[in-house]
């Protein structure tokens, strides 16, 4: 199987924790004044072991007009610190068009670990139907691919994205939870899951978090915005 793998792994500072686990839990904060008013703020995420202990913090960095004039398809950059307020990991988004039917201009997102050291780049695929990305590590090769459902919304059950090596076998997934009707019909704070293997490239499980949120942002942002519009007919 063609897959980065632990042997000798280049670890960047506060990357050794990934070392030891296979799956993380990514939690966006609930922000309850993009909740009331529809205005974007800056994502806010907590990320978890499967035992709920926090092992991260990310935070978005981008501007009031960015937000409002572009929406989810916005750049951007994110810090992801430690319990100890340090940087181990930056995510860098460019502006992109935000529909897959222009192949000219499709998103991306760029992982470095430390700041300044590119360790990943996950590039959106040109599809019709189905979402798929390719996973890029530190040298421009494509070692890994994500591949998404027809539709990116059930009512009810999770929204799985696989995680492929280049032969096609799934060797991970990243999993859209479901969180209830009412969080997920009038909040954009989502929660989302990430299984890998335990001896994947501990560069490589970074930028499943990369992924993550990039998955996040084209597909999810903007779900709460219908219980907002609806709320303010009713009201």
């Amino acid at each position: 199987m063609n897959m980065p793998t632990n042997v000798n792994p280049i670890c960047s500072p506060g990357l050794e924790y990934l070392a030891l686990i296979d799956q993380l839990l990514v939690h966006q904060k609930i922000e309850l004044f993009e909740a009331f008013t529809g205005f974007q703020t800056n994502n806010k995420y907590v990320i978890r072991n499967t035992l709920g202990q926090n092992v991260y913090w990310a935070i978005e960095k981008s501007d009031f007009c960015n937000r409002l004039c572009c929406g989810p398809s916005r750049s951007f950059n994110m810090q992801i610190t430690d319990a100890y307020q340090q940087e181990v990991i930056h995510l860098y988004r460019p502006l992109a068009c935000s529909s897959c039917c222009f192949p000219c201009c499709l998103q991306s997102i760029e992982i470095s670990a430390p700041v300044g050291n590119i360790i990943g780049i996950i590039n959106q695929e040109w599809t019709l139907c189905y979402p798929n990305f390719t996973v890029k590590n530190d040298v421009g090769e494509t070692v890994l691919r994500i591949e998404g459902p027809f539709l990116s919304f059930s009512c009810g059950r999770d929204v799985e994205f696989k995680i492929l090596s280049l032969e096609g076998t799934q060797v991970g997934k990243i999993s859209k939870q479901w969180s209830g009707l009412a969080r997920e019909f009038f909040t954009e704070a989502d929660n989302f899951g990430i299984s890998f293997p335990m001896d994947l490239d501990v560069r490589m499980k970074a930028v499943m978090l990369g992924a993550c949120i990039l998955i996040d942002m084209i597909f999810y942002e903007n779900s709460g915005q219908y219980g907002n519009a609806i709320a303010s007919f009713v009201t």
